[in-house]
């Protein structure tokens, strides 16, 4: 099965947000017809939604009676959402986010984070927030991360000493950030090759 484009999928995610719950197992359910074999699973990771909400949203979608009614729940019913339930949910995940966080040295908009939403959701649980990877999700949406994986796919063996280095990078950080300096994180590999396009 063949994915949708990241900028595609940036926007299926958008839509799939602003429905009600009962109009997202039905557009999933959808979604994951269109893609035939392998779909159910990936539309589920993308989403973020389970394979039982799914299969419930494909049965209304072959029930006329409960595809034309106009409500699932009373006005005021349902649960209300964690950014209501949370004070401070977004303060607290940008703290829990902050040392996990790379940016393009292209464009200052472009944000990633090498954290999965389960780790991503145990470090707010551990701030005292405990929220679902759906909430992550829309978490990482409103404050414009993108998913970001590692491409190296060779591996190139390890060396002793491989974690000094950063164990070293983190002591000078941390003593840069007490005495109140900033600090900046740079791709240099990545500049080097902007250079060498712009001359």
């Amino acid at each position: 099965m063949q994915p949708y484009p990241p900028e595609v999928e940036q926007q299926m995610q958008r839509f799939y947000q602003s429905l009600s719950e009962k109009e997202r197992r039905r557009y999933a359910a959808v979604e994951a017809m269109k893609l035939g074999r392998g779909g159910l699973s990936y539309i589920s990771r993308l989403f973020g939604c389970d394979d039982e909400a799914m299969q419930l949203g494909k049965q209304e979608l072959q029930d006329e009676t409960r595809l034309h009614q106009s409500r699932s729940r009373r006005p005021g019913g349902g649960r209300k959402s964690a950014f209501e339930t949370h004070p401070g949910l977004d303060e607290t995940f940008l703290k829990v986010i902050a040392q996990h966080t790379a940016g393009s040295p292209m464009s200052e908009t472009i944000k990633w984070t090498h954290l999965t939403r389960q780790e991503i959701a145990q470090l707010m649980q551990a701030e005292g927030i405990s929220i679902s990877v759906t909430v992550v999700d829309q978490l990482l949406e409103k404050h414009n991360y993108r998913k970001r994986k590692a491409q190296k796919r060779l591996a190139t063996g390890s060396h002793p000493e491989r974690n000094a280095q950063f164990e070293n990078i983190e002591a000078m950080r941390s003593s840069y950030e007490a005495a109140g300096n900033p600090v900046l994180s740079m791709d240099t590999k990545k500049l080097g090759r902007q250079s060498l396009l712009e001359k």
